[in-house]
């Protein structure tokens, strides 16, 4: 059970293990996308389709009929990656097995929806992957394995995701022979460490200059690529906005937060609340993404203009 990419890849790696026979996969309703607005598959049905297992897409997982179709299919296991429901107590009853669910960090901490881009808002060195046995609670299972990545400088939302992902697939497919077997013994989440990563909304883009610049920097980071960050350029003819796609901490300034200190070819500086921001890959409402030098050879900035 699962929806977007990274599911996907955890299902690759599951159908790349031996001895184990997928009986369907299950995944969210098509969702309308684009500026058409036309209904679009799910990374995981498209997947699914292409190599010939029956997909099932329940409006919800409560749904009495599907937890019916689901009970007749007579699984031994349930695995879950995304899939943006939290199931029934009837449906994590089917499995003989029960259900297993990956997650994107290491429990208790980040339980939700967005674990991934939490974990570099607020600058931790280190998150990773948690297999846990279900209940009906929000990720409050019991811990049958994990693993550990670090989060480096380089690491955005997309690539930690990435890594993650294939982390994750690999885990799984470590842990599930020894969990079948009665090998290992799921543990229960410590008490203490808990906390919930909230569903990530447009506006959380928004960069406040009044910020320090490390936590601006994470900001860009951990918002790249959906939903991005952005700023308004303050002009005569009304703000213009601009998105800020790559950026770095620079040093110490004596300005006000949001103004432009130098607008260069190595990137554009930013003064905040603590410190500054390197300005490297900007676009322009309307335009192109472009490295911070095309950005500025098309539309200039200039040292003093405030950013809001």
């Amino acid at each position: 059970m699962g929806t977007p990419p990274l599911a996907a890849t955890v299902l690759a790696a599951l159908l790349a293990g031996k001895n184990l026979n997928l009986l369907a996969v299950v995944t969210q309703p098509d969702q309308p996308r684009g500026r058409e607005m036309k209904l679009q598959p799910s990374a995981v049905k498209e997947f699914a389709l292409n190599r010939g297992f029956p997909v099932l897409q329940p409006e919800s997982a409560r749904d009495p009929h599907f937890v019916d179709q689901v009970r007749a299919l007579r699984p031994d296991l349930i695995v879950v990656a995304a899939y943006g429901q939290i199931l029934p107590q009837a449906l994590l009853d089917v499995p003989r097995w029960g259900c297993l669910n990956l997650h994107t960090s290491l429990l208790p901490k980040y339980r939700g929806a967005a674990p991934i881009q939490w974990a570099i808002l607020n600058g931790d060195p280190e998150t990773g992957v948690t297999i846990m046995k279900m209940e009906a609670g929000l990720d409050t299972g019991a811990v049958v394995s994990e693993e550990r990545t670090p989060i480096t400088v380089a690491d955005n939302a997309q690539t930690l995701h990435d890594r993650l992902a294939r982390i994750g697939g690999a885990l799984l497919l470590r842990t599930l022979p020894g969990f079948i077997a009665g090998k290992i013994v799921p543990q229960p989440q410590p008490a203490e460490g808990a906390s919930y990563a909230r569903k990530i909304q447009k506006e959380d883009g928004r960069l406040d200059w009044s910020l320090p610049a490390r936590a601006l920097w994470n900001r860009v980071r951990g918002l790249t690529p959906w939903p991005g960050t952005f700023t308004f350029l303050s002009r005569s003819s009304g703000p213009i906005l601009l998105k800020v796609w790559s950026a770095e901490v620079a040093g110490s300034v004596s300005h006000a937060p949001g103004e432009i200190v130098s607008a260069e070819n190595e990137g554009v500086v930013v003064a905040c609340g603590e410190g500054s921001l390197r300005l490297l890959e900007l676009q322009r409402e309307g335009g192109k993404r472009l490295p911070v030098q095309a950005f500025l050879a098309g539309f200039p900035l200039r040292a003093g203009e405030g950013l809001k």
